[in-house]
């Protein structure tokens, strides 16, 4: 069941750097069918909030080379579904430009921010958990994240402390007592044995009142510059007022500018088979495995003597392997990535050595 007054706003503005080659500036990850499933990570993400809120009631913030392809995709969103920034500004900016829009439609809204390109593995599970939140979202002046249980000391994902929380809605919502980014492996072993860190999974819920609050006591230059343009919101005049303050944004995410800042902040401990699918190596446990631990996503993939590699080939080329173990293979129409899964961090500094060489037209 829906309600009238949920909505989602859906981020979709990232470029998505480490799953090159597939992954280009022109056509990021969130528009792409990484699971060979038949629907983009985006469209995933749609259907998965269409049983938490009304279609009219879910936004998608992308960047304005992006809007195009997100119509495309997403067909059933209106033009006032589809929020277009002028610029990166990273995700404060995102979340703060979604607030104002909603506030001309809705100042009773409950907002659920979430990225466009995670993957969900329990459905049932997550509805269950976003209710669970939207409820606690509803019941006091509260910031709530999701925060899932790890399964193992990973170095790649953010870390939540929780502690007791006193009035929540559930014993799942736990009070956050502090905020950890990336920790080393050392670190990270530690949280994990404690049995009171979670993973965070970047997806937020509060109620419109509770964040615009929270934007004026912490980032209070940048709600300011948006209240400014509250008459243009839901007008033909929001894109041009967007246009002129967009740049002057503050660059920070909403994580540093608010949530580990703010003193009333709370997460639901969550096991929904959540992955946020930023790596090669992240996308191989997810894909279905032959005998020896190949990964392969493509028609006409042969492998002989191989064992523990990920292979993506959506291009119609005929990939055959030999004798290869623990390797990122991704082919495409004009690239062909080759690499060590242990060493998949460089992939990112491998496309900014193309850009350096002037080799735009393969990023």
């Amino acid at each position: 069941m829906t309600d009238k007054h949920t909505y989602c706003v859906i981020m979709a503005g990232g470029v998505g750097s480490r799953f090159w080659p597939m992954s280009r500036s022109a056509y990021p990850k969130q528009f792409l069918d990484f699971l060979g499933l038949g629907r983009t990570l985006l469209q995933q993400t749609y259907d998965r909030f269409l049983a938490i809120c009304p279609p009219e009631n879910i936004l998608v913030v992308t960047n304005d080379r992006y809007a195009a392809i997100v119509k495309e995709q997403l067909p059933a969103l209106a033009a006032d579904q589809i929020l277009a920034e002028p610029s990166r500004r990273n995700t404060a900016p995102c979340v703060a430009y979604a607030n104002h829009v909603i506030a001309a439609r809705d100042p009773e809204a409950v907002i659920i921010v979430a990225p466009s390109d995670h993957l969900v593995l329990k459905e049932e599970a997550f509805h269950e958990t976003v209710r669970t939140a939207v409820q606690q979202a509803r019941s006091s002046d509260c910031l709530v994240t999701l925060g899932i249980m790890p399964n193992r000391p990973d170095t790649g994902y953010g870390y939540i402390q929780f502690t007791e929380g006193d009035g929540t809605v559930h014993p799942r919502v736990k009070k956050v007592k502090t905020f950890t980014e990336k920790p080393d492996h050392d670190t990270a072993l530690r949280f994990v044995e404690s049995g009171d860190f979670l993973w965070n999974a970047g997806i937020f819920i509060w109620s419109l009142k509770s964040i615009q609050h929270a934007f004026a006591q912490h980032l209070p230059e940048m709600q300011a510059r948006f209240a400014e343009g509250k008459a243009h919101f839901g007008t033909p005049g929001e894109t041009a007022f967007i246009n002129s303050i967009y740049d002057a944004c503050e660059n920070v995410s909403i994580d540093y500018g608010i949530m580990e800042k703010a003193a009333n902040v709370y997460t639901v401990v969550s096991e929904f088979g959540w992955s946020d699918l930023g790596t090669w190596g992240s996308l191989y446990t997810h894909i279905p495995k032959d005998g020896k631990g190949n990964a392969a996503v493509g028609d006409q993939v042969r492998l002989y003597d191989c064992s523990n590699n990920v292979v993506h080939a959506h291009d119609g080329r005929l990939i055959v392997l030999e004798g290869l173990e623990d390797h990122i293979v991704v082919s495409t129409a004009d690239a062909l990535l080759v690499c060590r899964k242990r060493e998949e961090q460089k992939i990112r500094q491998m496309v900014n050595d193309l850009a350096a060489e002037g080799l735009d037209r393969y990023i």
